[in-house]
């Protein structure tokens, strides 16, 4: 796995909006798909958004944040995004980025991965 470190979590409130950034290591950045994933109190970790290499072209979203949450990512600065609007009690979690040249381990062995960032705490409270 690339290495990784999160940013852009806090505390908001219910409705409001957050930026998450993923910031990655190394210089093949555009060959690996990112995915999104939260880890809630007490719950197992979920993927919440995914996007395919190179340019993007190519997201998914989990049921419960579709039409919230957009995942985005800039190549050239190493950097993959998600920007959160109208968030929710429920959306209160530590959010992960992680990495992987195979989008379908992105989506779907994920629970594989041995390397994780140390994440960043999203807290959604009034």
């Amino acid at each position: 796995q690339v290495q990784v470190v999160e940013s852009g979590g806090g505390l908001v409130q219910p409705g409001g909006s957050l930026r998450l950034s993923c910031v990655a290591s190394g210089s093949t950045f555009s060959t690996y798909a990112a995915g999104w994933y939260r880890q809630a109190p007490g719950k197992q970790r979920e993927l919440v958004a995914s996007i395919s290499r190179y340019s993007g072209g190519s997201t998914t979203y989990a049921a419960p944040v579709k039409g919230r949450f957009t995942i985005s990512r800039d190549n050239a600065k190493n950097s993959v995004y998600l920007q959160m609007n109208d968030l929710k009690p429920e959306d209160t979690a530590v959010y992960y980025c992680n990495l992987d040249p195979i989008l379908h381990r992105i989506l779907e062995e994920w629970n594989l991965f041995t390397s994780w960032g140390q994440g960043t705490q999203v807290t959604v409270s009034s």
